[in-house]
């Protein structure tokens, strides 16, 4: 029996476990397939020319660190300066983020705004994964950030090269530039719709900017999203290949582009849902000018089971983290969001590259003096998982997933590229009057390879149909027990037990009721009150009435005063007529 009741549970808890799992099944359907967004972003974002007035100080001491560091500069010889012009600029560029060049790995740093070495003290965090050598053999160039509150606090990064060193030190000087730029005025400085389209083709039929959305990302500037749905209307295609998707010939603008800031030509795309926003800086493709790049897709839609089944989310509305997107729920969101938030109560200001939170502001160094330590240090919490983001983000129960292959050919070719140079600088030559260069231009098509929509989806493995089906078969394989023979076991062994448990309290809580009411009353008991009691054994109190034979066992009274009875009512015995008159016959007989 103990074997049998010992199988049964173990039977029982793998039932349990199996309950809980789920299969996967992929369903492919072929169908007319809704068009997907694609946002299109030039690497650069802003242009050079216009961006001159705001930058000036910024470039003009950037090539005096190159100077310094590697002995030229634009038109010049490999000169180096001497101490006295270093020590002459007095930007607050340097003493917001001073350079450094460390030598044999030490923390023993050349400035190289002053040229004089000094003991450099913090924590070293080195920015690439392997220590390349620049400038001389054993020199290593970075940045020293410290707390503006406290200056012994202080981190040094380091980098791979001088070339990584002064671009990460540019965009942080950036940033605090940008931040200080209202809205407005950055679109106006950015590219428009006419500068970034050449020509536009959807499904075989001529497209234009009217049907590109406007999308201004903090780091990339305009970027134009086909299809975005904003007007109501999604489109789709209903035959696959590239003929039949997008396709569209950018003006890149080489010339214009910001030496500094972006070390490549080309653009960036991304392929997203409607509903989605599109994070351009950590999954955009990038493409190439003087090439035509062709991006297939395939589509998949995923379902997964919500809980008990996984840890994922159905909306985000259960995520204690507020959405700064305005775009349906996705992990990125919830992790930028997180961050975001965090950054703000930490270092009270807003990072650069995200939305503002209500009643926030970006960060810059003359309202925030310490935001870009506070901000590295935040970092380095984030990407090691101490901030509790990743514990709090979830990933989405549903998401829509487009697979990209990309080839790429060379375009135009060499046999027709004077034509189409010509041809095309003639559609857009009332605006730049010059003959357009094929490293100005880019090639992009986007089309489905096939119109297979793949459904990948979760179901249960088990339904608690099929589970009580199971529990039914094994207690009837090991214990011969029917529904029947089940109900009877549990009440034999919880609800009656139950009862009987209940019962003997209520029996005890009553009893020491009884005996607190007899305390508390202390009155002894009269003759008559005896009389009428019909015994006074103190024994006999109890709730069950004793029976002949039980009353005969009781012992006696402490006084050894027998029980006694009560003396019979004789007004019992009284006859009392029914008539409340006597008869009037009666009355005759009695007066003879």
């Amino acid at each position: 029996t103990l074997g049998a009741v010992g199988l049964i549970l173990w039977q029982c808890a793998e039932l349990l476990r199996n309950y809980y799992s789920a299969s996967v099944s992929v369903t492919v359907q072929f169908q007319k397939l809704p068009f997907p967004a694609v946002t299109i972003c030039n690497i650069n974002p802003y242009k050079y020319s216009s961006m001159k007035d705001y930058l000036s100080e910024l470039d003009k001491e950037t090539k005096k660190a190159l100077e310094t560091f590697y002995g030229f500069s634009e038109g010049k010889s490999k000169v180096r300066r001497s101490v006295d012009e270093r020590n002459s600029t007095g930007s607050d560029f340097f003493k917001q983020i001073p350079l450094v060049k460390f030598e044999d790995f030490s923390k023993t740093a050349t400035d190289l705004r002053s040229g004089q070495k000094r003991k450099i003290e913090g924590s070293v965090f080195h920015k690439d994964s392997s220590i390349v050598n620049s400038g001389d053999s054993n020199d290593i160039i970075g940045f020293q950030l410290c707390d503006a509150n406290n200056s012994s606090e202080c981190a040094l990064y380091t980098f791979s090269s001088g070339v990584n060193a002064i671009q990460e030190w540019y965009k942080l000087h950036y940033m605090n530039i940008m931040a200080q730029i209202p809205l407005e005025t950055k679109e106006k400085l950015s590219y428009s719709a006419d500068d970034l389209l050449l020509t536009c083709f959807f499904d075989g039929l001529s497209c234009d900017k009217r049907h590109f959305t406007r999308f201004h990302h903090p780091l990339h500037g305009n970027c134009y999203t086909f299809n975005s749905g904003e007007n109501g209307t999604i489109l789709s295609t209903s035959t696959g290949g590239s003929e039949y998707g997008l396709q569209v010939v950018l003006y890149i603008g080489e010339a214009d582009y910001n030496p500094f800031l972006v070390t490549s030509t080309g653009a960036k795309i991304i392929v997203h849902d409607q509903n989605e926003y599109p994070f351009i800086e950590d999954i955009g493709t990038e493409i190439e000018t003087a090439a035509a790049t062709s991006i297939g897709m395939h589509f998949t839609r995923s379902r997964k089971l919500s809980k008990p089944y996984s840890d994922c989310t159905e909306t985000g509305a259960d995520i204690p983290v507020e959405n700064l997107y305005n775009k349906s729920y996705s992990l990125q969101i919830c992790l930028h969001s997180c961050f975001q938030k965090a950054m703000v109560d930490s270092c009270g200001c807003a990072q650069y590259a995200q939305p503002l939170p209500a009643g926030a502001e970006y960060c810059n160094y003359k309202k925030n003096p310490n935001w870009m330590y506070c901000y590295y240090k935040l970092h380095e919490k984030f990407v090691k998982e101490q901030l509790g983001c990743q514990q709090i983000c979830k990933d989405a129960c549903s998401f829509k997933e487009w697979a990209l292959t990309t080839s790429i050919a060379q375009w135009p070719s060499t046999v027709s590229e004077d034509w189409m140079l010509r041809v095309l600088s003639w559609d857009k030559g009332q605006k730049i009057n010059k003959k357009l260069n094929k490293t100005d231009l880019a090639n992009l098509m986007v089309f489905y390879k096939d119109l297979n929509e793949r459904f990948i989806s979760e179901n249960p493995a088990n339904t608690l149909v099929i589970l009580l089906s199971n529990f039914g078969g094994q207690l009837g394989l090991w214990m011969s027990c029917s529904v029947v023979c089940v109900i009877e076991i549990i009440e034999v062994f919880f609800i009656d037990s139950l009862s009987i448990v209940m019962r003997r309290q209520w029996q005890k809580a009553k009893k020491w009721w009884n005996d607190r009411k007899r305390d508390q009353s202390a009155k002894p008991p009269q003759a008559g009150d005896l009389e009428r009691q019909g015994h006074d054994n103190p024994v006999c109190i109890d709730e069950d009435l004793p029976t002949f034979n039980t009353a005969l066992r009781l012992p006696l009274p402490q006084d050894n005063h027998l029980p006694t009875t009560p003396p019979p009512n004789y007004s019992t015995l009284r006859l009392e007529t029914a008539f409340t008159e006597q008869l009037p016959d009666t009355l005759e007989v009695g007066q003879h």
